[in-house]
């Protein structure tokens, strides 16, 4: 009886053959099964790809709405803070009997809240006074010669300016010195010597 190696073995008068015979079919079954799989891979990244677009869609609307909400309620706390001063104001008109100092302390507290909501919204006041004109900071009214001050120093605010978070919510309104007409003629006159006319 002849063991199971033994029936493998390949015997001296047959030739050694490595590659098994190739069926043609098979080849043929396995080209069709390979353009399934690529089909099947195509079908699915066509899926991955319209999940991908449908969630970059839904993050930009999602992300159009938060802005949106933004905007709505930006202004929420400065408003909630401005109630305070609505109240005071409210009530110093309601009072018939106060006093001019009375009338005094009252809208010195109103000023107060009003400060305090401005600083919450970060609304500062533009330092103008004594400074050098600045156009972004500044809006120039008028010219005042000085001798005194340099050319460019802001003499005089008309109206304050404020910012908001570093940026100009409302220029400040100045008179800015210059320098007096005859000093101004006598620099000129010496730059440029003009010669007389015979």
């Amino acid at each position: 009886m002849a063991m199971p190696d033994e029936q493998n073995t390949p015997t001296p008068d047959q030739p050694l053959n490595d590659k098994p015979e190739l069926d043609t079919a098979a080849v043929w079954l396995s080209d069709e099964e390979k353009l399934a799989a690529a089909h099947n891979e195509v079908a699915a990244l066509k899926d991955q790809h319209l999940r991908a677009v449908a969630e970059q869609e839904n993050i930009r609307k999602r992300n159009v709405q938060e802005v949106q909400s933004a905007r709505d309620y930006a202004s929420r706390d400065f408003a909630f803070a401005l109630l305070a001063v609505k109240d005071t104001l409210e009530m110093v008109l309601k009072d018939e009997q106060s006093t001019p100092e009375q009338l005094k302390m009252g809208v010195d507290m109103t000023l107060k809240n009003m400060v305090t909501a401005f600083e919450r919204a970060k609304v500062k006041e533009v330092k103008a006074e004594k400074a050098k004109f600045d156009p972004n900071l500044h809006q120039a009214m008028t010219q005042i010669e000085s001798t005194t001050d340099a050319p460019g120093t802001v003499l005089q605010v008309f109206q304050k300016g404020y910012t908001i978070a570093d940026r100009v919510l409302r220029p400040a309104m100045v008179a800015v010195a210059k320098a007096p007409e005859a000093a101004a003629t006598a620099a000129n006159s010496s730059a440029s010597p003009v010669e007389p006319q015979a």
